[in-house]
């Protein structure tokens, strides 16, 4: 009987001594885990819209077709605003003189209202994605300037007033600095037309159809010292003669190359000084230098996002959002541009076919290193 208890009992010491080590194996597992496994366990539902919801809003550029599916959850879940980021644009929601198209843009607006996501509108004076019509008569000659403004107005009144009160804030004028430091206002037909006086009545109309609406000038390379300064001249010129100007965008197309933080910080110390709001409109942190002009695809050039990239790009993220963080009673948004490196604008230009990788998700929708280096602070601290 004895032995028949032992016999039996074995069975029953190896399950114990199993459980036990299983025990113990799975806290070592979890001792192992990456701070980012961790922080998906424990944040689960939280996404950059909560980790600074006491900064500024975290927005993100769509098209219609990535307000379905997983990325319209991965959009809802990070985000609180969005701007459309081709379809509000002259050449899209105006192909001809009088002839408006509305269904992508409606999408959009209407995606933003039923989630109550606040939206940003993009963009009403540009010069590309314009159509012809508005610069051309009917013999294909140049209208006057009478008949631009005239024009633009008409475009202004329509697009502003159809979204009146569901758009709260609007790039009304995008791009009109010249690239060339000797230069100043781009030789633009706008600008060839109708002078700086297309700048001043493209805000007073826009003002005229929504005069809750926040109104914002946008351009790139404005961290830049020489762009920098040419836009900060304009800015000034403009509050100066009273017209309505509300923010400035600074679009930030960056590079794990640049800005600095001295560049960034020393602009946004600038242009907030205008006593005017200051936006992130554009963001993505692209592994390449900046290039401007278009060119083919080199022999033999990688498009590989190595461990050493995602290394920089994370650095250059923490550094941005440290700073944004630093000016959150300056900045009252920050927008990337695209939902994830599924698809980037980055991947056709300047390069078309050379794969970038400049967001803060991955080609699956999963958040990057990245991205967990920008939501890891001390709030406390900021």
């Amino acid at each position: 009987m004895k032995n028949l208890h032992f016999k039996h009992s074995l069975p029953l010491v190896l399950i114990c001594l199993s459980l036990l080590t299983g025990c113990k194996s799975k806290s070592e597992k979890e001792d192992t885990l990456s701070s980012e496994e961790k922080n998906v366990a424990v944040n689960k539902e939280k996404g950059l819209k909560d980790y600074y919801a006491n900064f500024f809003s975290m927005g993100v550029a769509v098209s219609p077709r990535s307000l379905e599916g997983p990325s319209a959850t991965l959009i809802l879940k990070e985000y609180n605003s969005v701007t459309p980021e081709n379809v509000m644009k002259m050449g899209p929601i105006h192909p001809e003189k009088d002839r408006f198209y509305w269904e992508d843009a409606d999408k959009i607006v209407d995606f933003a209202q039923a989630n109550k996501i606040k939206m940003r509108g993009h963009a009403l004076v540009w010069h590309q994605q314009t159509g012809d019509w508005i610069f051309k008569d009917e013999n294909g000659k140049k209208v006057t300037k009478e008949e631009l403004l005239k024009r633009m107005k008409t475009h202004i009144d329509s697009v502003v007033s159809r979204y009146k009160g569901k758009i709260y804030a609007w790039d009304v004028v995008n791009e009109a600095i010249d690239d060339n430091p000797n230069e100043f206002l781009r030789n633009s037909d706008w600008y060839e037309i109708a002078g700086e006086d297309f700048l001043i009545k493209a805000f007073e109309y826009a003002h005229e159809a929504d005069p809750n609406a926040k109104l914002f000038y946008n351009d790139y390379n404005a961290i830049i010292p020489e762009k920098r300064d040419r836009i900060y001249k304009l800015l000034k010129n403009l509050i100066h003669k009273g017209v309505p100007v509300d923010g400035v965008g600074i679009q930030g197309h960056w590079s794990i190359f640049s800005p600095s933080e001295e560049e960034l910080r020393k602009a946004l110390d600038m242009y907030s000084s205008l006593g005017i709001e200051v936006q992130i409109t554009e963001l993505d942190v692209s592994i390449y230098p900046w290039e401007k002009e278009r060119r083919a695809l080199k022999s033999g050039e990688s498009s590989e996002f190595t461990e050493e990239l995602q290394q920089q790009q994370l650095e250059k993220y923490d550094m941005f959002f440290k700073v944004f963080r630093d000016y959150k009673d300056v900045l009252t948004g920050v927008t990337f541009w695209n939902v994830s490196d599924k698809y980037s604008w980055l991947d056709t230009y300047p390069v078309e076919g050379r794969k970038n990788y400049p967001l803060l998700f991955d080609e699956d929708l999963k958040p990057k290193k990245a991205y967990w280096k920008v939501v890891d602070f001390d709030e406390q601290n900021n």
